[in-house]
């Protein structure tokens, strides 16, 4: 049997200090898990349950790479984010499991045109195009847990142009990771070279062509990016 187009290659992100790289399968996205972020966005912080949106596996840009600022936006924000990185999934995970299917962290940007993701909330429309555009998942290498543990604490930070946005810590996420990847396998089936990127702390601002996006958790590493 021949395939009738030419199979896409697989994604990847480097794995930090090898030559090995890790090959994505899907990329999950926690919405509003940090209180502050969900008081400048309009939102009570309070801890309903969890929800998740989805971006491209090919949306990755790798650490030092470019962002296209996109088109059909005039407001497109930065969101600094602990990406974790599965090696291992299944259905329906429980909580005292759930770190054993972990492979490794990273940073990543959960970049947002968020103008249209405004326009799509309002008419009660999917959230695609405000989220799953084309170079919309930077992500740095991948660190395995094997060598850092499971952080649950640790300054997040992300400046631009060398100027502070955001800020907050690993501890002040309303769902573990662990209980993010519980409950989510509740609702997919995860696998191994799932990505999960957990949600971003308060300061989420617009960028524009020319900026310097330059982030990082303390104990897991950094992410520089161009904006283009």
């Amino acid at each position: 049997m021949n395939s009738v187009i030419a199979p896409p290659p697989v994604p990847t992100i480097a794995v930090r200090n090898t030559m090995d790289v890790y090959p994505v399968h899907r990329i999950y996205c926690v919405g509003r898990n940090y209180a502050e972020h969900a008081r400048e966005m309009g939102h009570d912080p309070d801890r309903e349950p969890p929800f998740f949106f989805q971006k491209n596996p090919d949306s990755l840009v790798p650490n030092g790479g470019e962002f296209p600022y996109p088109d059909k936006t005039h407001d497109v924000h930065h969101e600094i984010e602990m990406v974790v990185a599965l090696g291992a999934g299944g259905k329906d995970i429980p909580v005292a499991e759930a770190l054993h299917r972990v492979y490794g962290y990273a940073v990543g940007l959960d970049m947002t045109r968020r103008d249209l993701q405004g326009q799509m909330k309002a008419a009660g429309r999917p959230w695609e195009i405000g989220k799953a555009f084309d170079s919309a998942a930077p992500c740095a290498e991948i660190v395995p847990a094997s060598e850092i543990g499971h952080p649950t604490q640790g300054a997040v930070w992300l400046k631009v142009n060398g100027e502070l946005r955001q800020q907050g810590d690993l501890n002040q996420m309303i769902w573990t990771v662990p209980e993010t990847i519980a409950y989510l396998s509740g609702l997919f089936t995860l696998t191994a070279g799932d990505l999960i990127y957990t949600g971003t702390p308060a300061g989420v601002a617009a960028v524009q062509r020319g900026d310097i996006l330059h982030g990082g958790i303390d104990g897991i590493g950094e992410l520089q990016v161009n904006v283009v």
